[in-house]
């Protein structure tokens, strides 16, 4: 008789060899072992289900794409969320970040990435950075091109090592942009005009093998002599400097004192012109007094006369300190008369 306490046996089989093992009068039979075979299916298509759906269902971050391959031959781009695949490597899924921003650095390569950055530059940077320039000077320029994804699709299949061919494609524009600048025009203002110019360059490059990717940026980080020369090239950019400096200050006297002895000169011409109007019209009025007095005098002569005398003897009388009155005629005795005398 089998024991309450003891767990009862789900299968029909299982409990006829437990009824058997505790009765029969010592049989010692040992026990048929239960046929599983019936049970083998059914966990096997349990499991090839449970493996289906763990391997239909896949996530998209929001900053990638999905590029999805049936048979290794490509069947469909897929945007972020979740998404169904066919299961058991019949659909493959790459993901592509076409939502952020890639950045590739020549030149030197940045080390540790923080609140203060430290970079490193081995051979391979300074292979990349250092060119040839227009005069055939020896420059090295360091650079950063910033692009995005805009074609999954192309990224992945239309070109093998990408990446390499995107430094490739950098370097070579740079250099061809380096090579038909002088040194100098480099050094100084020509940065930027030199990264706006190979910016266009590099995107009409990609754009011609289209790898599905858009340059955003191509910043100049810095644009140095060879460490060699650089001591020696320093000094005579600094007296180029100085030069230009003097010329400038030169050119600032200049600026300010051609305008002030213009307005000198202008200013005396202006007067000279206005005392020469001034005489001419003061003259044509003598003239014209003149002919009108000759005109009166013409008329009656004795009285022009008395009144041009009068006319005389009044302005020039009140000018005289001491006034003398003598006769007119004949002799006698001179008189003195005190007319507006000191006193």
């Amino acid at each position: 008789m089998s024991n309450q306490n003891e767990p009862e046996f789900p299968f029909k089989i299982f409990e006829e060899i437990k009824q058997r093992n505790n009765g029969g009068g010592g049989n010692n039979t040992p026990p048929e072992l239960p046929d599983l075979s019936k049970f083998v299916a059914p966990v096997i298509v349990i499991l090839v289900l449970g493996f289906a759906a763990l391997g239909s269902y896949y996530q998209v971050d929001p900053e990638e794409e999905a590029v999805v391959l049936r048979f290794g031959r490509y069947f469909k781009t897929t945007q972020p969320g979740p998404h169904i695949k066919l299961p058991f490597g019949i659909d493959q899924v790459i993901k592509v970040p076409t939502r952020r921003q890639m950045k590739m650095e020549f030149g030197f390569r940045t080390a540790k990435a923080g609140q203060r950055t430290t970079y490193n530059r081995g051979a391979e940077s300074l292979a990349e950075s250092e060119m040839l320039t227009g005069d055939l000077n020896v420059a090295d320029v360091e650079w950063v091109v910033q692009y995005h994804i805009n074609d999954p699709k192309a990224y992945l299949f239309r070109a093998r090592n990408i990446d390499e061919i995107i430094r490739d494609i950098a370097e070579s524009v740079m250099r061809q942009m380096v090579g038909d600048t002088t040194v100098n025009y480099l050094l100084t203002q020509g940065r930027e005009t030199l990264a706006n110019q190979a910016k266009k360059e590099m995107t009409k490059a990609v754009q011609r093998f289209g790898l599905g990717i858009t340059i955003d940026q191509l910043i100049t980080q810095d644009v140095n002599p060879p460490q060699a020369v650089r001591d020696s090239f320093n000094e005579v950019n600094q007296a180029q400097q100085e030069k230009e400096r003097a010329i400038n200050d030169a050119m600032a006297e200049y600026n300010q004192a051609i305008p002030q002895a213009r307005g000198l000169a202008e200013q005396a011409v202006s007067q000279a012109e206005g005392y020469r109007a001034e005489r001419v019209n003061r003259s044509k009025g003598d003239v014209a007094s003149f002919v009108k007095v000759q005109a009166a005098y013409a008329k009656s002569k004795n009285v022009t006369r008395t009144r041009l005398h009068l006319e005389m003897l009044q302005d020039v009388l009140p000018k005289v300190k001491e006034k003398w009155v003598l006769p007119a005629k004949g002799g006698g005795v001179l008189q003195h008369l005190d007319i507006g005398g000191k006193r």
